[in-house]
């Protein structure tokens, strides 16, 4: 067993998840995050290197292709609710459900004992109720004449695009914004006099803060979240998983198995 002075040990093959914001390489503290399989790679290695501090153990039953759906995802996800500090007394609004980071938002806040309503197309409404949200809403409908004006506490936001203001519009005075994506476009138009008059904060979620990768491990473990695996191709169908993803018909993740031989 080798000791690292961060107190992460480890035994060989043991199973790990890899936290995907790396803010060390090679002992040095990094100016600026990379993240796995973008500045750095090994997104779609059998074999990789990351510091012990981004290596975290994790006892589970789920299958490897199952646990790998988890860390981007699940991990951008809890980091949008650390950061809205969304708790059990919360309304989430939560746009883009159906996606990985959406539709793990939904089993997040709901782990948190939040009510959550998700945005999505109406041919996955039923598929998102199933996750755990409490109401679902058409992604084109009016937001403000389904739930009104000051409705909700926090709004998880993946879409921006021309909707934006009805967003804002939907929170209580004090209410919470945070975004972690612009699917629908990434120009927006604010009325600075919503943001003031309704004392609202405004979160952009990226760097995942100390506590919330060692969070999602337990909540993994405990069995409070489920990994939501719509499709899985070999690495040589990776063009496939493109062209499945492009349709956006889907719901969860597209997972690459690597030890597949397709």
């Amino acid at each position: 067993m080798t000791e690292y002075p961060d107190q992460h040990s480890y035994l060989l093959h043991e199973r790990v998840l890899v936290e995907p914001c790396i803010l060390e390489v090679g002992g040095k503290v990094l100016d600026q995050p990379w993240y796995f399989g973008s500045e750095c790679d090994g997104g779609f290695s059998e074999y990789t290197v990351v510091a012990a501090r981004h290596a975290h153990k994790i006892n589970s039953k789920l299958s490897g292709v199952e646990l790998a759906s988890f860390p981007c995802s699940y991990s951008t996800a809890e980091n949008l609710l650390t950061r809205a500090n969304v708790s059990a007394n919360d309304v989430v609004l939560v746009t883009g459900a159906s996606g990985g980071v959406g539709s793990a938002v939904i089993q997040l806040a709901k782990a948190r004992g939040a009510q959550v309503i998700g945005i999505t197309s109406p041919s996955k409404m039923d598929k998102i109720l199933s996750l755990g949200a409490d109401r679902t809403l058409a992604r084109n409908t009016s937001l403000i004449q389904e739930i009104g004006k000051s409705s909700v506490d926090v709004v998880i936001d993946l879409v921006a695009g021309k909707q934006w203001e009805g967003l804002l519009d939907a929170l209580k005075p004090f209410g919470r914004y945070a975004v972690a994506g612009a699917i629908a476009g990434p120009l927006v138009e604010l009325d600075v006099r919503t943001l003031y008059l309704k004392d609202l904060s405004l979160f952009g979620c990226t760097v995942l803060g100390e506590s919330v990768f060692p969070n999602l491990i337990k909540r993994i473990e405990t069995g409070k979240v489920s990994p939501v695996v719509a499709n899985t191709f070999s690495l040589p169908q990776v063009p496939e998983a493109q062209k499945q993803f492009e349709t956006k018909k889907h719901i969860g993740k597209l997972m690459i198995d690597i030890l597949s031989e397709g």
